[in-house]
């Protein structure tokens, strides 16, 4: 029998010598035939293509196969697929289904390993050579990556025609367009998720506890969280994804140390941050980090969930998404154009990309928070944005960290080329791929009215710091877009509807921004980087998820937390105010879930409306059965605690 040190040195031999990355300059048929006859452990190629909903394909080939055709992999269509199997509604018809997966040969593609199954031969994980696609129907582009992609290029074309058309942009950095070899999108993510024991459950009140008092935050993990933990981090740097922290967030309880000498009772918030990329390769990370720590932590007995609010009055996750621009210059330095004059904040073209996002943020809105769970975790309190507003900060010397706000500016003085943009609305399962699309493109449209009208600094910052009721060249009059107060704090409900506007509550009212905002759609559709069919794909494909989850799953769910609320109170020793209490749980269950004769419950009500799509009142129904739900586990908890015996 193996010590465990023989074990480990067992492990660490294999893992030294996998593979895991192969990088843009070997994706030739050359050089990959080599690459893959070396590692024998990669024994299948997955073509991965997102869709509209951000979900990824894995059509797993044998790589006997792949290198038997490579050339049409690489150089044609790599492979087919139905587009029952991926989300593109009102776009792959039942009549007109066949999507075409086209190789990208510019990016990094990862091996995804099982280290469930070791293979004998090798004595290695069996590897998954995992590599990027764009999905085409009939001879179109329709899939989150190529949206991404067209935004990029459209970006950086726009940003070049102004360097020619307006010299007087790049003065002020001492540079002229000849200066420049590339201009360069940087973006990054940062991943939040609970993790907890199987079956587990905690408390609502226990963890809100928790929560007020900061008993967890940047607090040491501990047994099996510690280990998968430092195990993910470990494999993002075999990966190259460069990764900078890994700690606890605001959220989770105390685990329990079980007589084994094991934690149990495991509830607790993560978050792993890693190095920047361009913006394409970010979201490609992105995506493989979600699936590279919701594996480490799996193989470590411990369940992940990317949910933005998994549990009522506790914190949601968030991913907020960091977006830059910078050059590279011909002679090989780098040069953040956000950066302005030393007593500015931003540049002009800095200044621009903040009113963009701003200005346009109704029509981001409904790709960043497409699911009902993600709206839930946009609620005053829980550091997540529900105002269109920014921070710059009291002054350019002393940079803002305001995390009230919905865009935030991210400056080190000691570090010029860190100046960036973070949206802190995303969650983990926002499609960052179209998140980062609309963010850029609503930027440009700041850019392009700064450069356009030969704004100033001071002239585009007295803009963006105006008050409600001032009028703007570009900016709505009725509205405020900068505070350096806590807006939860500072500002009433009523004053933050009336400066910031009123954020959305369902899915239906985000999607609906789409149809009452057409001129800031059009901010999207510049060169055809959004279309209206794939507009209008996505908005079939999250009004469907969003109408399904409320009829099938949430009702569901409901009902047996409903059912839970039972009388505990013995007629002897209960009070008058247990017993008044208790009637009006039981007539609150009433009315949200038994229809009677002459009465239909709300369940019904809501299961009525979208069944004759009617969004509007589906979406007014399920907002109340919300609040009454509120009421009803509120006052469920008061009976129950009120009772000397149960």
């Amino acid at each position: 029998m193996k010590s465990l040190l023989q074990e480990y040195s067992v492990i660490a031999d294999y893992m030294n010598n996998l593979l895991y990355v192969i990088k843009k300059e070997h994706h030739n048929a050359k050089d990959l035939n080599a690459i893959l006859k070396e590692h024998t452990q990669i024994k299948f190629v997955s073509f991965v293509g997102i869709d509209l909903s951000g979900n990824d394909t894995d059509e797993k080939i044998p790589v006997k196969l792949f290198l038997d055709d490579i050339d049409s992999f690489l150089n044609g269509i790599a492979v087919q697929t139905d587009g029952s199997s991926v989300v593109l509604p009102g776009i792959a018809t039942l009549n007109n289904a066949k999507v075409d997966m086209i190789t990208d040969l510019n990016c990094n593609w990862f091996v995804d390993y099982n280290f469930n199954f070791i293979d004998t031969v090798t004595n290695s994980p069996v590897g998954t050579l995992r590599i990027p696609c764009f999905l085409y129907h009939d001879n179109k582009p329709v899939d989150s990556r190529h949206i991404l992609s067209a935004a990029v290029s459209t970006f950086k074309e726009s940003l070049t025609n102004i360097f020619t058309t307006k010299p007087e942009i790049l003065k002020v950095y001492g540079i002229t367009a000849d200066d420049v070899e590339e201009i360069i999108i940087t973006s990054a993510t940062e991943l939040e998720f609970w993790v907890k024991t199987p079956n587990d459950i905690a408390e609502v009140e226990e963890l809100s506890t928790s929560q007020v008092l900061h008993e967890h935050y940047w607090t040491r993990t501990k047994g099996a969280v510690r280990t998968a933990l430092e195990e993910t981090l470990l494999l993002m740097e075999d990966y190259g994804f460069e990764p900078e922290m890994g700690h606890k967030e605001v959220g989770g309880v105390r685990a329990r140390l079980t007589s084994s000498g094991n934690f149990d009772h495991v509830m607790e918030q993560i978050e792993i941050d890693w190095k920047y990329s361009d913006a394409l390769q970010a979201a490609d990370n992105e995506l493989f980090v979600r699936i590279l720590a919701q594996e480490t932590f799996r193989r470590n007995g411990l369940e992940v969930t990317f949910m933005a609010k998994p549990i009522e009055e506790v914190a949601g996750s968030g991913m907020h998404t960091h977006l830059g621009v910078s050059l590279k210059l011909k002679n090989g330095k780098r040069l953040n154009i956000f950066n302005g004059p030393k007593d500015h904040f931003l540049s002009v073209i800095g200044y621009g990309a903040v009113m963009g996002i701003l200005k346009n943020y109704e029509v981001i809105n409904p790709f960043i928070s497409s699911t009902n769970n993600s709206l839930k975790r946009l609620k005053p309190g829980f550091e997540a944005p529900i105002c269109i507003v920014t921070s710059l900060g009291q002054s350019p010397e002393n940079p803002s960290r305001n995390r009230s706000i919905l865009l935030g500016l991210i400056r080190d003085l000691n570090s010029p080329l860190a100046t960036r943009l973070e949206l802190r609305s995303p969650n983990p399962h926002t499609n960052t791929y179209i998140a980062m699309a609309v963010s850029y493109m609503s930027m440009l449209d700041g850019i392009s009215y700064a450069i356009d009208n030969n704004k100033t600094e001071d002239e585009l910052l007295a803009e963006l710091s105006k008050k409600p009721g001032e009028s703007a060249q570009y900016l709505e009059k009725s509205r405020a877009y900068r505070t350096e107060e806590d807006v939860f704090e500072h500002f009433t409900e009523l004053e933050r509807n009336k400066y910031f506007g009123k954020a959305p509550a369902t899915v239906y009212e985000n999607l609906a921004q789409l149809d009452s905002c057409p001129i800031k759609v059009k901010v999207l559709k510049r060169n055809d980087v959004m279309t209206t069919s794939l507009i209008n794909s996505f908005k079939l494909a999250a009004m469907e998820r969003w109408s399904t989850e409320i009829t099938h799953r949430v009702i569901n769910n409901y009902i047996s937390e409903i059912r839970s609320f039972l009388p505990v109170h013995s007629l002897d020793k209960a009070l008058d105010l247990d017993i008044s209490t208790w009637m009006k749980i039981n007539d609150l269950r009433i009315y949200i879930m038994k229809d009677t004769y002459t009465t239909k419950s709300l369940f019904t009500r809501i299961k009525t409306a979208f069944s004759n799509e009617d969004y509007s009142d589906a979406s007014r129904l399920y907002l109340e059965l919300e609040d009454k739900m509120k009421v009803l586990r509120h006052l469920y908890s008061s009976y129950k605690k009120n009772l000397l015996d149960i």
